[in-house]
């Protein structure tokens, strides 16, 4: 059993050396552990200390290329490199070391295909009560979206098996904590949310410049995601408050013209049929857009199997 632990990095020269010297040499049903590195770009001497600490396996990006497609860069060659279970973390030593062993144990279990560390956001000193607040909005919206039972959806401390590893994509730039539960939960995959521990505040979080721009970005992504595998029901909902808001002022018109007072509301009858025939449009793209969906899960499972023969042939090779 091959456990592959990476960390995405842009510019971690300082805490890189911390992170990992925390990092466990050995895991009780581990037969392997090694180091991956993902340098997204980096300007700063992020590689060489990677070097000197002695880090198996360094891949780079030749400019930064944003955390999620980092994550993915990661995923894929840890895959090639043969990992039964991989491990993401962050490079400023946010996420205590030692509980990996607490988020791989469920995994060798064959009891999830992806376990998520749940922080104590409630007693971490440096998290104001405003983030507090949305990091628990943030992962009930999650659950609703993806259908799973995860606690703190915005952690990036997490294991995935190789199985459910082969199945994620990255399709936002931003970051790939939301986009890759709602996906395991679309895609049937067990997700399971694990208590951890969490060390000092190293440096800032990168990713959340402000609260706002947070928010905004993770709805988007959100949104964007759940309209990838939910194109159906988006658009259908979108179609019937249309063609609902057309059939009641249709209705009102009918009402006017019907007791007599229907002059001078001519402005009514034009807004209901255009609302009319905008939902019934939109209900016509919602079948295409199902349509088009089936073809996607054919094509992901087609990727699936080829990715899984692939790393199957270069094993034997």
């Amino acid at each position: 059993m091959k456990l592959i632990i990476q960390i995405p990095c842009y510019n971690e020269a300082k805490t890189l050396a911390i992170a990992l010297r925390e990092l466990p040499k050995n895991i009780s049903g581990i037969d392997e552990t090694e180091y991956l590195i993902i340098d997204d770009g980096s300007i700063d001497d992020t590689v060489e200390e990677a070097r000197k600490c002695g880090v198996h396996h360094i891949v780079r990006h030749t400019h930064n290329m944003g955390l999620a497609k980092a994550f993915m860069t990661g995923l894929n060659a840890c895959l090639e490199l043969g990992a039964d279970i991989i491990v993401n973390t962050d490079a400023d030593n946010q996420y205590c070391a030692a509980d990996i062993e607490k988020i791989v144990a469920p995994i060798l279990r064959k009891e999830a295909d992806m376990v998520i560390g749940v922080r104590p956001i409630d007693t971490i000193e440096h998290f104001s009560f405003l983030k507090k607040q949305l990091q628990r909005l943030g992962s009930w919206m999650v659950r609703k979206v993806s259908g799973t039972d995860v606690a703190d959806a915005p952690s990036g401390f997490r294991a995935i098996s190789r199985n459910g590893a082969l199945q994620l994509n990255v399709f936002t730039r931003y970051t790939y904590t939301l986009e890759t539960i709602i996906q395991a939960g679309h895609k049937n995959l067990k997700v399971l949310s694990v208590p951890i521990r969490v060390n000092e505040d190293l440096r800032p979080s990168r990713l959340v410049s402000s609260i706002p721009s947070y928010v905004r970005k993770s709805i988007f992504t959100m949104l964007r995601v759940f309209v990838i595998y939910r194109p159906f029901a988006f658009l259908c909902t979108i179609a019937s408050v249309v063609f609902g808001a057309g059939f009641l002022i249709g209705l009102r018109f009918l009402y006017l013209y019907t007791t007599g007072s229907g002059s001078g509301h001519i402005q009514s009858l034009i807004l209901a049929s255009i609302l009319l025939l905008s939902g019934f449009q939109t209900f016509l793209i919602a079948f295409i857009a199902d349509l088009i969906s089936v073809n996607r899960k054919l094509l992901e499972e087609l990727q699936y199997n080829q990715r899984k023969n692939k790393l199957t042939a270069g094993n034997k090779g």
